[in-house]
């Protein structure tokens, strides 16, 4: 499966890069996984044999379409197309790794309660930088679970300064 995943990932950021859309397919795909892994009903739609391809390809147009550019929604498509709609998540991952990659980065995955500015971001990505001494580049995820602060991922280091996690330790230190 991996190489699988690895080969769709390389040809839809190929097919991105080529239309100059790298950053913007990108930052559309990232979202994309995230709403496919967090609605079991949009997944299980997508991923069910018995829905006719046409009907989830009409599916993903229909919540992508006006949202993200049509490149965006024309590679969402052949993924569902080519009946890989369960790998998605991990085939996005893999485009938006190699994305960092190229640009000599490493993908910070931070969870929110709010949706972040463009200056916030820009303020956490320095700050992550400074404390893993590596280049980063921030996605955002909103996750109002979390009550406030932020969780950021990268790689195996996990960065917890959510809310929630504050009050689980006082929770435990009580």
């Amino acid at each position: 499966m991996s190489e699988r995943v690895d080969a769709y990932a390389a040809a839809l950021f190929e097919v991105a890069r080529a239309e100059g859309a790298l950053e913007t397919v990108e930052d559309e795909l990232f979202k994309v996984a995230r709403t496919f892994e967090a609605n079991e009903q949009l997944r299980s739609t997508l991923t069910d044999a018995v829905v006719p391809v046409e009907r989830r390809i009409g599916i993903v147009e229909d919540l992508l379409g006006g949202r993200a550019a049509p490149i965006t929604t024309a590679l969402v498509s052949f993924v569902v197309a080519a009946g890989r709609s369960r790998d998605l998540p991990a085939i996005i991952d893999k485009l938006v790794e190699r994305a960092a990659a190229e640009r000599q980065q490493e993908v910070a995955e931070v969870r929110a309660a709010i949706p972040l500015d463009a200056a916030t971001i820009e303020r956490l990505a320095a700050a992550l930088s400074t404390a893993t001494g590596k280049s980063v580049t921030v996605k955002v995820i909103v996750d109002p679970s979390i009550m406030g602060g932020a969780i950021a991922r990268i790689g195996d280091t996990v960065l917890d300064g959510s809310v929630r996690h504050r009050l689980d330790q006082l929770k435990e230190a009580i």
